[in-house]
Protein backbone atom coordinates (compact mmCIF):
# COMPACT_ATOMS: atom_id res chain seq x y z
CA UNK A 1 0.00 0.00 0.00
CA UNK A 2 1.56 3.21 -0.73
CA UNK A 3 2.25 5.89 2.12
CA UNK A 4 0.35 8.76 1.68
CA UNK A 5 1.79 12.08 2.44
CA UNK A 6 -1.00 14.36 4.13
CA UNK A 7 -0.39 18.43 5.71
CA UNK A 8 0.18 18.63 9.14
CA UNK A 9 -3.66 19.97 8.95
CA UNK A 10 -6.29 18.42 7.08
CA UNK A 11 -8.21 20.89 5.40
CA UNK A 12 -12.08 20.54 5.81
CA UNK A 13 -14.30 23.10 5.06
CA UNK A 14 -16.70 22.58 8.13
CA UNK A 15 -13.92 22.47 10.92
CA UNK A 16 -13.12 25.73 9.06
CA UNK A 17 -16.04 27.13 9.67
CA UNK A 18 -15.98 26.19 13.38
CA UNK A 19 -12.86 27.66 13.56
CA UNK A 20 -13.95 31.01 12.15
CA UNK A 21 -17.26 30.81 13.67
CA UNK A 22 -15.24 30.46 17.36
CA UNK A 23 -13.07 33.58 16.46
CA UNK A 24 -16.00 35.64 15.62
CA UNK A 25 -18.39 34.61 18.52
CA UNK A 26 -20.83 33.32 16.18
CA UNK A 27 -22.85 30.10 15.48
CA UNK A 28 -21.52 27.90 12.86
CA UNK A 29 -24.67 28.37 10.78
CA UNK A 30 -23.80 31.85 10.40
CA UNK A 31 -20.50 31.33 8.66
CA UNK A 32 -21.97 30.17 5.37
CA UNK A 33 -19.82 29.54 1.99
CA UNK A 34 -20.68 32.99 0.69
CA UNK A 35 -21.65 35.27 3.72
CA UNK A 36 -19.64 38.30 3.68
CA UNK A 37 -17.25 38.78 6.50
CA UNK A 38 -17.47 42.51 6.94
CA UNK A 39 -20.71 43.05 5.78
CA UNK A 40 -23.02 40.22 6.94
CA UNK A 41 -21.05 39.40 10.41
CA UNK A 42 -19.07 42.68 11.32
CA UNK A 43 -15.71 41.59 10.84
CA UNK A 44 -13.47 44.51 11.68
CA UNK A 45 -9.45 44.90 10.41
CA UNK A 46 -8.53 43.19 13.90
CA UNK A 47 -11.05 40.12 13.84
CA UNK A 48 -9.93 39.89 10.26
CA UNK A 49 -6.04 39.70 11.62
CA UNK A 50 -7.02 37.29 13.98
CA UNK A 51 -8.98 34.87 11.77
CA UNK A 52 -5.29 35.58 9.43
CA UNK A 53 -2.87 34.75 12.59
CA UNK A 54 -5.43 32.00 13.67
CA UNK A 55 -5.35 30.09 10.80
CA UNK A 56 -1.57 30.76 9.94
CA UNK A 57 -0.91 28.99 13.63
CA UNK A 58 -3.50 26.09 12.87
CA UNK A 59 -2.40 25.14 9.50
CA UNK A 60 1.15 26.11 9.55
CA UNK A 61 1.49 28.08 6.37
CA UNK A 62 2.45 31.99 6.04
CA UNK A 63 -0.71 34.36 4.98
CA UNK A 64 0.69 37.48 3.30
CA UNK A 65 -1.18 40.60 5.00
CA UNK A 66 -2.41 41.40 1.25
CA UNK A 67 -4.39 38.64 1.85
CA UNK A 68 -7.17 39.98 4.40
CA UNK A 69 -8.65 42.05 1.61
CA UNK A 70 -9.28 39.08 -0.04
CA UNK A 71 -10.63 36.89 2.82
CA UNK A 72 -13.85 38.39 2.67
CA UNK A 73 -16.03 34.91 3.13
CA UNK A 74 -15.63 31.20 3.75
CA UNK A 75 -15.34 29.80 0.72
CA UNK A 76 -12.83 32.31 -0.39
CA UNK A 77 -10.67 31.31 2.76
CA UNK A 78 -11.36 27.97 2.13
CA UNK A 79 -9.59 28.04 -1.17
CA UNK A 80 -6.39 30.56 -0.17
CA UNK A 81 -5.76 27.63 2.48
CA UNK A 82 -6.32 24.80 0.13
CA UNK A 83 -3.60 26.42 -2.19
CA UNK A 84 -0.94 27.64 0.34
CA UNK A 85 -1.04 23.75 1.40
CA UNK A 86 -0.65 22.49 -2.17
CA UNK A 87 2.20 24.71 -2.46
CA UNK A 88 3.59 23.84 1.22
Amino acid sequence: MPEQTTSAAVLDIEDLRGTIAEILDVDASEVTDTADFKEDLDVDSLLALEILVTLERKYHVKMEESNLQLMRSLKVVHDLLAEKLETA
